[in-house]
């Protein structure tokens, strides 16, 4: 059964970015211009959107999981706790932050609803369910740590140089540095609060597999 799910969460997670990849390519996307720029800059653009990092880091843990499910390592487990809070985020800023905004529809609903709501329930619920346990350590976690807060530097700092964000909330120009402050700091007290209630859960929950 752990085989199975962390299967399909890696095929999942797979078909939503490949589909996504697609949409991109062919000049249709989330949170884009109606104009798009051009494809090598459409390309650039769709890695430096958390939602897609996040995906990327479920699948190829789970891909590793679909081949053993009682993996692990010292590089593994930070790979593993980050593709677990990455893709919590994504859910929930999604779903309060960015939901109300959109208005999809035919393959593009299809894909946000896989990247944003499928993958994160498959990945949430498949380490519950069947782990593995325990994992997660402080020394993960710290580095682990490390790549929300990079990639939440390096976006405002493109942003500020071209004058794209791949996110409505992080919008300087727009929204004004209280706003897009107060924000950050809303959303980095979550990752916190999500890596801290993850170990504890790691600690707690039965051993698995």
């Amino acid at each position: 059964m752990a085989r199975r799910w962390h299967l399909l969460t890696a095929l999942v997670a797979v078909l939503a970015l490949g589909l996504q990849l697609v949409l991109v390519v062919s000049g249709h996307a989330t949170l884009v211009e109606e104009d798009p720029p051009r494809l090598a800059v459409r390309l650039g653009r769709l890695i430096s959107y958390f939602t897609i990092q996040s995906n990327v880091l479920v699948a190829v843990a789970a891909v590793s999981l679909a081949r053993d499910p009682a993996r692990d390592g010292a590089g593994w487990r930070v790979l593993r706790v980050a593709g677990l809070v990455g893709i919590t985020v994504t859910g929930l800023v999604h779903f309060f932050l960015l939901r109300p905004l959109l208005d999809l529809h035919g393959w593009s609903l299809v894909c946000d609803r896989m990247l944003h709501m499928a993958v994160p329930l498959l990945a949430v619920v498949g380490w519950l369910a069947f782990g593995p346990r325990p994992r997660i350590t402080l020394r993960a976690m710290a580095w682990a740590l490390l790549w929300p807060v990079a990639w939440l530097v390096w976006t405002l700092a493109i942003g500020l140089a071209t004058g794209w964000f791949p996110y409505p909330f992080l919008d300087v120009d727009a929204k004004g540095w209280g706003s897009v402050l107060a924000t950050c700091g809303g959303v980095t007290a979550l990752v916190v609060a999500l890596f801290a209630g993850a170990a504890a859960l790691d600690r707690r929950l039965p051993s698995r597999p």
